[in-house]
């Protein structure tokens, strides 16, 4: 389902545990690490899509997290055309995405990587709040950004901690972004 511009409409979740770390999910059979994502099915509203990609994806339910926040806005980003299948290329051009915050009040344990018939990641682990911007893939950087920024006021209440703070892989230089 995409809409009018090409997008296709998606959830992406960071869960936060008591400690403010996020989880950082490492995708089945590749080097590469993110936040859990997932489609908005037909009929299915942002809220009840992050539910069900929670479960899918981290095995957890409702009972296991506390909804801190959600994006206000749409937040798009484009897929590579050579990632792209060739038969979607002449429509499809990347998701837009609502974003969620939660708070972990589960257990660590509560998490399972198994939920699903189809695996999302294959490993997990909780990481401080900004470094995600530091090595998830480059075309989904900015939407990272805005996500982290935006929903960062409901975790830390002084604002230098809700300005991104990530070491740029070019130089190893650590950024402070305003």
């Amino acid at each position: 389902m995409l809409d009018r511009e090409g997008y296709r409409p998606n959830v992406g979740i960071i869960l936060a545990n008591n400690l403010n770390q996020v989880f950082w999910g490492k995708r089945i059979r590749e080097h590469s690490w993110q936040f859990p994502q997932g489609g908005i099915n037909r009929g299915e509203s942002p809220e009840e899509a992050m539910y069900r990609e929670l479960h899918e994806e981290v095995g957890l339910r409702p009972e296991h997290v506390e909804v801190l926040g959600r994006t206000r806005e749409w937040l798009r980003y484009d897929v590579p055309k050579q990632w792209v299948r060739r038969e979607w290329r002449t429509s499809y051009k990347g998701q837009k995405q609502i974003w969620f915050l939660l708070r972990m009040v589960g257990r660590d344990t509560d998490v399972s990587l198994r939920a699903s018939a189809h695996p999302e990641f294959d490993a997990w682990r909780w990481h401080d709040y900004w470094i995600p911007l530091e090595s998830v893939i480059e075309f989904k950087r900015e939407v990272y950004e805005k996500a982290l920024v935006e929903l960062s006021r409901h975790l830390f209440t002084h604002p230098a901690e809700r300005r991104p703070k990530w070491t740029n892989p070019a130089n190893g230089e650590t950024q402070h972004n305003e």
